[in-house]
């Protein structure tokens, strides 16, 4: 596995980060919960022998995962704002041809074997988690997302959610997406890509009812 302080070390989302540094502190109201998203049916049965969180390179592949390149960041927080560290976070997702890792899904024999298409970290102490993917894209009957999963230490919870794309038409037909009844919660899943000068770039903070 490799060391992901070597992507910690990126500038890409440095930015973003930073700026999560200036957000809601302890004793400020506290924050829009991020709503619970179902697991799917492709959470992984068989974790990939390589399962860091750079899913675009996969180890003994010259090549590296077809699609845009994107780094997704964000913080685990609790409802005040407050980081929660150590946290350990998960994600999966489809490859660019919209089929996952998965001995359910269809078109298996077609799946990019250069994309992990799974990858897991720990939260640092600031509760700051990473990953290198691509950017999600549409298979039938979805709109683009990541699956997140985070298991909170010591307190026995393991919450999933799904990230979604601003922008994306699809987004608006999407039943996962849109039985989120409350305006303001469902908004909180869609994010917004920026470019980056390797690809794309996402800040996508999880709030807990912790």
């Amino acid at each position: 596995m490799r060391d992901t302080s070597l992507i910690g070390r990126r500038t890409l989302l440095a930015g973003g980060l930073a700026a999560l540094a200036t957000g809601a502190r302890a004793g400020e109201r506290p924050l829009i919960l991020t709503p619970g998203q179902v697991e799917g049916p492709f959470y992984p049965v068989q974790f990939p022998a390589d399962s860091d969180n750079d899913l675009v390179r996969v180890t003994g592949r010259a090549a590296q995962a077809m699609g845009q390149v994107t780094h997704l960041g964000g913080r685990i927080l609790d409802r005040q704002g407050r980081p929660i560290p150590s946290a350990a976070v998960e994600i999966w997702q489809c490859d660019a041809h919209g089929i996952y890792r998965h001995p359910r899904a269809a078109d298996q024999a077609l799946f990019d074997d250069a994309f992990q298409g799974y990858g897991r970290t720990m939260a640092d102490a600031a509760g700051v988690y990473r990953f290198r993917t691509i950017r999600p894209v549409a298979y039938p009957g979805r709109t683009p997302h990541i699956h997140v999963a985070v298991q909170v230490p010591h307190r026995g919870l393991r919450f999933v959610t799904q990230m979604y794309v601003a922008g994306e038409p699809l987004n608006a037909r999407d039943g996962l997406l849109q039985g989120v009844r409350d305006r303001a919660a469902r908004e909180s899943l869609i994010v917004p890509l920026s470019p980056s000068p390797e690809g794309l770039e996402a800040t996508f903070d999880i709030v807990l009812a912790v």
